[in-house]
């Protein structure tokens, strides 16, 4: 059987307030990107990596791998103009006749933990697509139409993470359907075509980074 990971990593870092894409800015002396490959590597050595850039970072890349003697193989895919986009043109470079499982993960999730990793790929053997999952453990409101808001039972809902995970033929399957705005994540693509999905625990430290307070947040796990 063959494991494949996609990482997604198609960020701007806009949202950071300055020009280096998050994925590539250093935490405890290390590119985020960088971190997140090796917690795969670790899981399964011999697991194989697509990573999805833009066109436009893909020689940055290059030369960060170069400045840190980063050595992992890797596979290049183009980011395309959605995250939909993305993973599909990643799905490219497996071969249609690959069996076993692929996961997809945001590149700037560098503390999946290696439990979570194993726990996603070993459930996605048995159930076909699994998601990692938290609980909610705030307040949740849902507003109305009209603007008015009410709680909602939180243990009803759950907080999605990455790997996604799933058999390559179903996930293959799944990313030939026209594009629409309604996928937000791979498991919504994969429940478009009516399978079900699966759910396993996830791990609290597996944040996506997003914003400043987000590195200020996983230096402090470092």
């Amino acid at each position: 059987m063959e494991r494949y990971a996609i990482l997604v990593a198609g960020g701007k870092g806009l949202r950071m307030g300055g020009e280096i894409p998050k994925q590539f800015l250093p935490i405890g002396g290390k590119p985020v990107l960088m971190r997140t490959i090796e917690v795969f590597r670790e899981a399964y050595p011999d697991i194989k990596i697509i990573l999805v850039l833009p066109v436009a970072q893909q020689e940055y890349w290059q030369q960060l791998c170069c400045e840190y003697t980063f050595d992992v193989p890797v596979q290049i895919a183009n980011g395309g103009e959605t995250r939909f986009h993305s993973v599909s043109n990643g799905l490219k470079l497996i071969p249609d006749d690959a069996a076993g499982i692929v996961g997809i993960h945001d590149g700037v999730r560098p503390f999946v933990t290696v439990e979570t990793i194993r726990r996603c790929y070993d459930e996605a053997i048995k159930m076909g697509a699994v998601v990692p999952v938290i609980p909610v453990v705030e307040t949740v409101r849902h507003i109305r139409k009209d603007g008015s808001s009410v709680t909602v039972p939180r243990d009803e809902y759950k907080l999605v993470q990455t790997p996604q995970t799933f058999h390559i033929s179903l996930l293959k399957e799944a990313y030939r359907q026209p594009y629409t705005s309604f996928f937000t994540d791979d498991a919504s693509v994969v429940e478009r075509m009516g399978k079900p999905v699966f759910l396993v625990e996830g791990n609290r430290e597996n944040i996506k980074i997003t914003t400043p307070a987000d590195i200020c947040f996983v230096n402090g796990l470092l």
